[in-house]
């Protein structure tokens, strides 16, 4: 099930406070760490060729499960954070936003150099896929930003975003090289959004006669693009009951809260985590180990770690910092060959996805939510707005 493909998110605007940026960055890199370790680094790409994995990394981390600022954070915190190790995981990261994103031929060309690939083929690739997105199809976005993702082997993927004003919306466009064999004639299956009428679209089959006189770039043959498929994001800030599969989100909440660690033989190497905290891992190991089915609704994996702007509830920071340290500890293991706790880990996903085969949901959505607004402080709660405080009442029991 290897696609590509292209999302649409409501116009969202505000920054990442500091202290969440940080966090995304440790959690990006751990995740992206897991994946190679054990999927390999081309894994990696075709991951981030996926609309709604994507969508459902940028939920787990803590950014507001729907936004078109989930694009450029994330992709933000993984430069930041993979760049640094890109020779130990063969992984690099070009571009970002507005004047970053015309820095993607310079940094191209610097890794070709480093790593032997072919610079100049893999600039004209991010030029071409930009060029395709921004001009052979108008649809009424103009990219404003433009990520390349590469790995050692000479795989690609592209991450881009471009912005409407008529419909206050971004549009993002994920490209992947495996199964692309043309720029210029139907180099995705589909591009997928609400229908604002007419646009002009110079890759499509029909356009060969009017392309044949305007682009001359036909005689491209790099690898094979994937299948796309569509993502349009709702308008809504709150996150909704019919936003999330129940049966799914269930399971997990279940294996956090009703059923402990000891009660598994599989998950020993877990035990001393408290259950908000295997609720978010159990959240995180499915974004690193699951398939791409099990994220069709990206706004459950904001249960992990909540959303800046306080939805579903505020983010759990000691929760965020507890996954991470569980993370980052399982890597580090398993390098030295001990992979006991990263197997557990992977485990907290098979475990869930089997009590979903007989879980029928019964609880209340608002009440999970409220609980967990109820409880943040306990946690280290925290939005763009401010730190958590304890429910009236509650404070008193602290002295």
């Amino acid at each position: 099930m290897k696609r590509s493909g292209s999302a649409d998110l409501p116009l969202h605007h505000g920054h990442v406070p500091p202290w969440l940026a940080e966090r995304m960055a440790k959690l990006g890199l751990a995740v992206v760490e897991n994946i190679v370790l054990d999927y390999g680094k081309d894994e990696v790409l075709r991951r981030l060729s996926d609309p709604f994995w994507f969508q459902s990394l940028g939920a787990v981390m803590g950014m507001d499960w729907h936004s078109s600022g989930i694009t450029t954070s994330v992709m933000g915190a993984l430069k930041k954070a993979v760049n640094p190790h890109s020779k130990q995981l063969g992984i690099y990261i070009c571009g970002g936003k507005g004047k970053h994103s015309r820095a993607t031929p310079q940094e191209l060309i610097m890794i070709s150099q480093r790593t032997g690939l072919n610079g100049d083929y893999l600039v004209k690739c991010s030029k071409l896929s930009a060029k395709v997105d921004n001009t052979a199809i108008q649809d009424g976005f103009q990219l404003y930003m433009h990520n390349f993702i590469l790995s050692d082997t000479g795989k690609w993927a592209v991450v881009q975003q471009g912005m409407s004003d008529a419909s206050s919306t971004a549009r993002r466009y994920h490209w992947h090289s495996e199964q692309l064999t043309s720029f210029v004639e139907e180099p995705q299956t589909g591009i997928y959004g609400k229908n604002n009428g007419f646009i002009l679209n110079m890759v499509a089959k029909e356009a060969d006669t009017s392309r044949t006189g305007v682009m001359q770039i036909a005689h491209e043959h790099p690898e094979r693009m994937l299948r796309e498929i569509k993502l349009i994001m709702p308008t809504h800030h709150d996150v909704r009951e019919k936003d999330v599969d129940l049966k799914r989100l269930g399971a997990v909440l279940w294996l956090a809260h009703e059923k402990q660690p000891k009660d598994f033989e599989e998950l020993l190497q877990l035990e001393g985590l408290g259950p908000r905290t295997l609720q978010s891992l159990a959240l995180v190991s499915e974004v690193i180990h699951g398939t791409p089915s099990r994220f069709k609704d990206p706004a459950r994996f904001s249960f992990a770690h909540g959303g800046k702007d306080g939805h579903p509830f505020p983010v759990p920071t000691k929760v965020y910092d507890e996954t991470i340290s569980t993370l980052q500890t399982a890597i580090e293991k398993a390098k030295l060959g001990n992979s006991e706790k990263s197997d557990a880990i992977r485990r907290l996903t098979n475990i869930a996805q089997a009590a979903e085969k007989e879980f029928t949901p019964n609880a209340n959505f608002d009440k999970v939510i409220e609980q967990e607004r109820r409880n943040s402080w306990k946690y280290g709660g925290q939005t763009v707005f401010g730190k958590a405080k304890p429910p009236a009442g509650q404070q008193l029991k602290l002295f």
